[in-house]
């Protein structure tokens, strides 16, 4: 079986395991299912998630992991080749998966340094981006916001990694890129293009990474509104684990045919449900 796995809430909750999962996850790799982690969270760069997995036991390699900065710039690449210079709202890692396919990046700090210093209008003198590309951004500022939205009245194209408005960490729930992108939205009057779950983009880059049909996955996730909804648009079967963001009584509240193929409370219960699936 191709098994699709969210990170954040699933295999791990911020700095602590989920536990049980990644045990889990190697005893499938060696029965023979194929393993590809598929994560909104767009802070980080694909070595990072190899690191931090093959610490806990599960099995990984750079090539499985799609993350939506690396499938935003692959989309970007693919779909959109006269995007040559991206100006960025994010972390570190997603400006290295854009780099990676060659795409000049401008971070939006320096601009916004620029327009501290020289005013609204200042950053021009840097030219403007073909796009701007919008993640999860912990630095987040005004001045960066405003930049964004200049660059967009300005023709450049809108990409939003994902719409996630929060994710689960150690300390509870955070504010998502969805935050992030709600604030440039709004001040620029534009909707982006979305890559990250819940619209279908992320799951399809997965599976072709493992050359594979979307369709014929399981995705495996602990979100109603971004997992559950990605497989569907995919026509893929799913599992909720209800170890992050959604409840049971979300999914009770939810017509039929909007539900996941299956829940599990945790590991243990996960596992039974892929030997199910697996059995046909």
């Amino acid at each position: 079986m191709l098994l699709l796995v969210d990170l954040d809430g699933v295999v791990y909750r911020g700095a602590d395991p989920v536990p049980g999962v990644a045990a889990l996850l190697a005893e499938r790799a060696a029965a023979g299912d194929d393993v590809v982690y598929v994560t909104n969270n767009s802070m980080h760069y694909r070595a990072d998630y190899v690191t931090r997995l093959a610490a806990m036991g599960a099995p990984v390699t750079a090539d499985r992991v799609v993350s939506a900065p690396r499938a935003t710039a692959l989309y970007l690449v693919e779909r959109e080749p006269a995007i040559r210079r991206v100006l960025t709202i994010g972390a570190s890692g997603l400006d290295r998966e854009l780099r990676d396919v060659g795409l000049d990046v401008v971070a939006a700090g320096h601009v916004a340094e620029r327009m501290a210093k020289e005013g609204l209008d200042g950053w021009t003198a840097a030219g403007h981006p073909d796009a701007v590309v919008a993640g999860i951004d912990p630095q987040l500022t005004y001045l960066r916001i405003a930049a964004a939205a200049d660059c967009i009245r300005a023709g450049a194209l809108f990409v939003a990694t994902n719409r996630d408005p929060v994710y689960p960490s150690e300390r509870g729930l955070r504010p998502g890129a969805g935050s992030v992108i709600a604030a440039i939205e709004t001040a620029s009057g534009t909707s982006p293009v979305v890559i990250g779950k819940p619209e279908p983009l992320l799951l399809e880059e997965a599976a072709r990474a493992a050359g594979a049909y979307p369709r014929d996955a399981i995705v495996i996730g602990d979100g109603l509104v971004t997992d559950i909804a990605a497989a569907r648009a995919v026509g893929a079967r799913s599992v909720l684990i209800l170890t992050g963001v959604s409840s049971m009584a979300e999914v009770e509240a939810l017509a039929p045919e909007l539900r996941p193929t299956a829940v599990a409370a945790d590991a243990e219960e996960l596992r039974a449900v892929l030997e199910e699936l697996a059995a046909g």
